[in-house]
């Protein structure tokens, strides 16, 4: 029995579905610790380290579950060197039943293995397709210090920390896959974590992961919160950190000692660097080197830009603008300004020839027919072809930059505007989009590559938004204003209201109608969609999940 333990929290990325990779880092930052301080007792990682979270119908493969088991066995392996311990989670198969588990390895061995007993079935998880619920988990026994090991999910609910303290647990240490959404830092410590510790009456260590997986993103923030509610400890968010926590035994029971206290992201910061760090990670883990996107002159491209920047290195992004004969010159002038500010590569391809070529292939079946948005959508389209062709020809992602304001109603076109392999802004509403343009103009993350100061010039931020697809077209044309349209969106999509519960807070009855019609009309678009950073509790794609094809409305 011990009155002392050292335990270190990684908190780190992965890589879903490379276990070899995964442990590989796993066993470094272990000899790290070591190396660091040869006292340490305990190595600890985040929820199913070694697969990567979440794995979705991955883990549905035979081969992947045989070489995680595989990769398990190595890693326990390795403990057989006297060195310290190691909390790593995995997915463990019973016959036909797969769990979410989390495993003690200590001497050589599997010394213990626990499993998930509150599986998370909403928004954006889906673990009771994949996973068996495990039992209500029993403390292991390390040390002689009894450790509950609740799972992410266990700890949002009271039943199974009760039951660790019942058992006899003297510190909990929970291993979290938690993605990030606005206000979610305050949610997990003031709603989740210190009403178990004050429950119990245990000190906890919460480990959450940093980094993308397509359109979740970790933002680590990780903490220990002593038995009493006081927060001792405060990771820093969306940077790796690995850290040692020094526990000590006491008359009252077990308590961790007070360490540094990062400051969290403000918002909008954290908006931004969720997107940043989305970006970095889809980009560099899918094996391309940099992206490149069509600069309008617009606050959309060119706030996509400046997180591009931000997120892989300016020389790594590249901007093309694309005039046609309804471009003014503000646009050509203010992308200009733009891509000098951010430091990127910047090309102008005009396509008016190619819009000439459609007009001639087109005019004997569009003789006798009025020009009307068919032509509008015609230029978005070239200007999609044209920004693949330099992807497949040079190797570079293509970013889209389409706002969740737009997606709603579908002011997009699609195989247009919406083609590419990657949208930031997707869940950001028009407004987030003006708010974080105005912060970065003014700040810069710590970990972001791209310049200081402004990048989006001034009057990119005060013009009146525009397509520029006909002529001294302006948004306000066709939708309302982002003020008034994302509040009736807010109302439609992120609280599920109807049109008169919108109406009653004042809105007009006809234009909610209209909104909430082009709502589900666009549902086909955004299922055809990029993926995007999710930022709210209610993203289309992973949360927000609507037939296409439906007559239901609420007015």
């Amino acid at each position: 029995m011990t009155d002392t333990l050292t335990i270190t929290l990684c908190q780190m990325n992965q890589n879903v579905g490379h276990m070899t990779e995964n442990a590989d880092e796993m066993l470094e930052l272990r000899r790290q610790a070591v190396a660091r301080n040869p006292a340490i007792d305990l190595v600890m990682y985040p929820e199913m380290q070694l697969i990567g979270y979440p794995p979705e119908d991955m883990i549905l493969k035979p081969a992947l579950l045989d070489r995680a088991a595989m990769e398990l066995q190595r890693m326990a392996l390795a403990t057989d060197d006297g060195g310290p311990a190691m909390i790593v989670g995995t997915v463990i198969r019973e016959g036909e039943d797969l769990y979410n588990a989390v495993t003690l390895l200590n001497g050589g061995k599997i010394a213990a293995v626990r499993y998930k007993d509150e599986l998370p079935n909403y928004g954006t998880f889906d673990e009771k397709r994949h996973f068996t619920s495990g039992p209500l988990p029993d403390p292991v026994e390390f040390r002689g210090v009894k450790i509950g090991l609740p799972i992410c999910e266990d700890i949002w609910h009271p039943s199974v920390c009760s039951h660790l303290k019942e058992q006899g647990a003297e510190i909990l240490l929970s291993p979290n896959g938690s993605p990030y959404e606005i206000d979610k830092d305050d949610l997990r410590i003031e709603g989740v974590a210190k009403q178990r510790a004050i429950e119990t009456g245990l000190p906890m260590a919460y480990l959450n992961r940093i980094g993308g997986q397509d359109e979740l993103v970790f933002d680590g923030a990780s903490f220990v919160i002593n038995g009493d509610g006081k927060v001792v400890i405060q990771m820093r968010d969306w940077e790796h950190q690995i850290i040692d926590t020094v526990w000590n035994r006491g008359a009252d029971g077990w308590t961790c000692e007070e360490g540094k206290q990062h400051q969290l992201s403000d918002h909008p910061e954290d908006i931004y660097c969720a997107m940043m760090i989305a970006v970095r990670d889809y980009v560099h883990k899918n094996g391309f080197k940099g992206v490149v996107l069509g600069l309008s002159g617009g606050i959309d491209s060119a706030i996509c830009a400046a997180i591009a920047a931000d997120a892989l290195g300016p020389e790594n992004v590249w901007c093309v603008m694309m005039p046609s004969r309804f471009t003014s010159q503000t646009s050509l002038d203010d992308a200009t300004a733009c891509a000098k500010a951010i430091g990127c590569k910047y090309t102008t391809i005009p396509i008016q020839p190619a819009v000439s070529g459609f007009d001639e292939m087109l005019a004997n079946d569009f003789a006798d027919v009025d020009v009307d948005l068919t032509e509008e959508n015609l230029q978005s389209r070239i200007r999609g072809v044209t920004l693949m062709a330099l992807s497949n020809k040079f190797g570079p992602m293509l970013l889209t930059t389409g706002n969740k304001s737009e997606m709603s109603v579908g002011y997009a076109t699609i195989y247009g505007d919406m083609a590419g392999g990657y949208n930031p802004l997707k869940d950001a509403y028009k407004m987030t989009v003006f708010a974080i343009s105005k912060w970065r103009n003014t700040a810069k993350p710590e970990i972001a590559l791209g310049n200081d100061g402004e990048v989006i010039p001034q009057n990119i931020i005060d013009k009146p938004p525009s397509a520029e697809l006909r002529p001294d077209q302006k948004d306000s044309d066709s939708l309302p204003d982002y003020p008034v349209l994302d509040a009736i969106l807010m109302g439609l999509v992120e609280r599920d209201e109807s049109v008169d519960e919108i109406v009653a807070e004042g809105f007009d009855r006809a234009v909610v109608t209209r909104i909430e019609h082009l709502l589900h009309l666009a549902e086909y678009k955004r299922r055809q969609a990029p993926p995007g950073v999710k930022l709210g509790t209610r993203n289309f794609g992973r949360d927000r999940r609507y037939p296409i094809t439906h007559k239901f409305r609420t007015a």
